[in-house]
């Protein structure tokens, strides 16, 4: 009994080994280490919670996780998805890996960022001086390699979960067209997504947007903090205001932190396949 528990352990763990194995790569943003990292060795830590959520914290080496869609599949669009965590961890599954892998299965190429962390305990980092670096430095990434997985890289946007949607935000007003006088190709091209995806974001109230914004996929749940829950239809109506366009999603429960899961738990379960429709409609799955 005890040598059959053993094979059975044995092969639990194989087929585990190979799970993982089948996982897409890390891609590290910089070669070496990140501007404002140097000499940082920490390293990276995975806690996993009772619910089997992996939640990241200690990131120094920031990078991005591919997730291409199928080439029968391929419609030319990509998203770059900011997980959230308060600045303080990062929580990858419901708020990266699942949507990443539910997008890439419908032709939408999707890129998991695992960005540094300014609240982090005695962190020396901050929101836009590195972690809004590497936003800016992921969507370059993508456009310079965009060739090479079949992507237009007009039609790459970012989408971003509670801190990752702030994230999101500010990438979407502070962007630039690049800069082709340094030697590196990956800061040639420009920062500016093509669109945005926010999705229960903190700080809505610093969400200013300009007629120059990228239009915008808004959601939340009516049952979140008052922030969000009230603060969402303020943003939507400063876009509507600048004539940005945009489309908000309120939905009647979820709290804060819904994501994404295999499970249906309640109404705010269905903004996925609603984001999808948008980017449709929206013209953004149509090769040009």
């Amino acid at each position: 009994m005890k040598r059959r528990f053993l094979s059975l352990a044995g092969s639990l763990l194989t087929l585990v080994s190979v799970a993982r194995a089948a996982e897409p790569a890390e891609i590290l943003l910089w070669p070496g280490d990140a501007p404002g990292s140097e000499g940082k060795t920490g390293v990276e830590q995975v806690r996993v919670t009772e619910r089997g959520d992996h939640v990241v914290s200690g990131v120094h080496r920031p990078s991005i996780t591919p997730y291409l869609a199928n080439p029968g599949k391929n419609s030319g669009a990509s998203v770059l998805i900011m997980p959230g965590g308060g600045h303080s961890a990062l929580w990858m599954d419901h708020e990266g890996y699942n949507v990443a892998r539910a997008l890439a299965g419908h032709g939408i190429s999707a890129f998991v960022l695992k960005y540094r962390l300014a609240r982090e305990t005695n962190s020396t980092y901050q929101i836009e001086g590195h972690a809004l670096k590497d936003v800016q430095r992921a969507i370059r990434y993508i456009r310079s390699r965009a060739g090479g997985w079949n992507l237009d890289p007009d039609r790459l946007g970012v989408m971003g979960f509670s801190a990752g949607g702030e994230l999101a935000s500010l990438a979407s007003l502070r962007f630039d067209s690049g800069d082709n006088s340094v030697p590196d190709p990956i800061e040639h091209p420009g920062s500016k997504p093509a669109f945005q995806a926010l999705i229960y974001p903190g700080r809505s109230a610093s969400i200013i947007p300009t007629r120059d914004s990228p239009p915008a996929f808004l959601a939340c749940a009516y049952d979140d903090r008052p922030d969000i829950g009230e603060g969402m239809a303020e943003v939507y109506l400063r876009f509507k205001k600048v004539g940005v366009r945009a489309e908000l999603h309120i939905y009647s429960s979820g709290g804060h932190g819904f994501g994404y899961r295999n499970e249906q738990l309640h109404p705010a379960s269905q903004w996925l396949a609603r984001f999808e429709e948008w980017l449709g409609d929206s013209g953004f799955l149509t090769r040009k």
